[in-house]
C-alpha cells in the first residue's frame, strides 16, 4: 500500500486559493457575470495544484516554474476571451473587468500555490479593492470632468 504523505502546507495553499478564489468570483456573480464563484474558484485552485504539483518533481527550478506560469497565462487568455463580448450595433465591449479577474485570480492562486502567502494576500486586497470601489471612482471622475470616459464606456465593472 503506498503512503500518502499529508500536507499541512499544501492544505493551506489549497485552501486559501479556494477562498480566495470565491471571494473574487462572489463579486463577479452578485454583478450578475458571466464567470462567477464557482470559476474563479476552479483558475485559483487549478493555478494554485499546477505549481504545487510542479514543485514535486525532482531537480525542481525557476525555469520549470516559468514554463508552468507561461502556459496558465496562455491558458487562461483563452478562458478569459471566451467573456469578452462585443455588442456589434454600438461597439459597447463587455466583459474586460470579469476576464481581467480571471486573470489576477489565476495569478493569486499560483502565488499561493508557490507559497507566497504575503504576496497572495495584497494581490486579493488589491484586487478586492478595485472590483468594489472601482466604478464608484471611476462615476465620480466621470461627473467631476463631465462626459463618459472611455472605460465607463467600454467596461463592464460592477
Amino acid at each position: 500500500m503506498a503512503h500518502w504523505d499529508f500536507s499541512w502546507d499544501f492544505a493551506l495553499r489549497l485552501g486559501l486559493a479556494l477562498v480566495v478564489g470565491s471571494i473574487l468570483g462572489l463579486n463577479r456573480w452578485l454583478h450578475h457575470k458571466s464567470a462567477g464563484m464557482r470559476t474563479h474558484a476552479l483558475v485559483s485552485v487549478g493555478a494554485a495544484t499546477a505549481l504545487m504539483l510542479n514543485s514535486q518533481i525532482p531537480n525542481y527550478d525557476a525555469q520549470a516554474v516559468s514554463h508552468v506560469l507561461q502556459g496558465l497565462i496562455t491558458g487562461l487568455g483563452f478562458l478569459g476571451a471566451g467573456v469578452i463580448i462585443q455588442e456589434g450595433t454600438s461597439q459597447k465591449i463587455h466583459g474586460l473587468t470579469t476576464a481581467a479577474s480571471i486573470w489576477i485570480t489565476m495569478l493569486i492562486g499560483a502565488a499561493l500555490g508557490m507559497g507566497q502567502i504575503m504576496l497572495g494576500t495584497m494581490a486579493v486586497v488589491a484586487t478586492g479593492l478595485v472590483l468594489v470601489v472601482g466604478n464608484a471612482i471611476e462615476r465620480l471622475v466621470d461627473r467631476q470632468f463631465g462626459g463618459q470616459s472611455a472605460s465607463a464606456k467600454d467596461e463592464d465593472l460592477p
